[in-house]
């Protein structure tokens, strides 16, 4: 009986064939729709870690439970300043990187 080998890929081979290179619009739309998500996933997380409600957490920072959903669910429609304030809220730190060409910032 012969055995049959299996290829393997990378996860960055895959993402490349199925979703885009990097640089491409479709790739680089790819990895946005994924920070969002972790970033929506953070802030459900750290919400909970701190015994708030959405309401509760809407409450602090000015805004309705709805939008700490949708806030929670995708992080993509919600302004920087929603972030921070969110953050601030659940006594968090976050950080953004920002790449210049050539150059690396980080604002904390």
């Amino acid at each position: 009986m012969a055995t049959k080998e299996i290829e393997t890929q990378t996860l960055s081979d895959m993402k490349d064939k199925y979703i885009g290179k990097t640089g491409t619009k479709e790739r680089e739309e790819y990895e946005y729709e994924l920070r969002m998500d972790v970033l929506g996933k953070m802030i459900k997380s750290a919400r909970q870690e701190r015994h708030l409600t959405q309401e509760e957490l809407g409450r602090l920072i000015g805004v309705q439970k709805s939008q700490i959903s949708k806030l929670e669910s995708s992080a993509n429609s919600a302004t920087i300043d929603t972030i921070i304030k969110v953050f601030k809220a659940l006594k968090a730190e976050i950080n953004f990187n920002v790449k210049l060409e050539n150059t690396f910032v980080e604002l904390t």
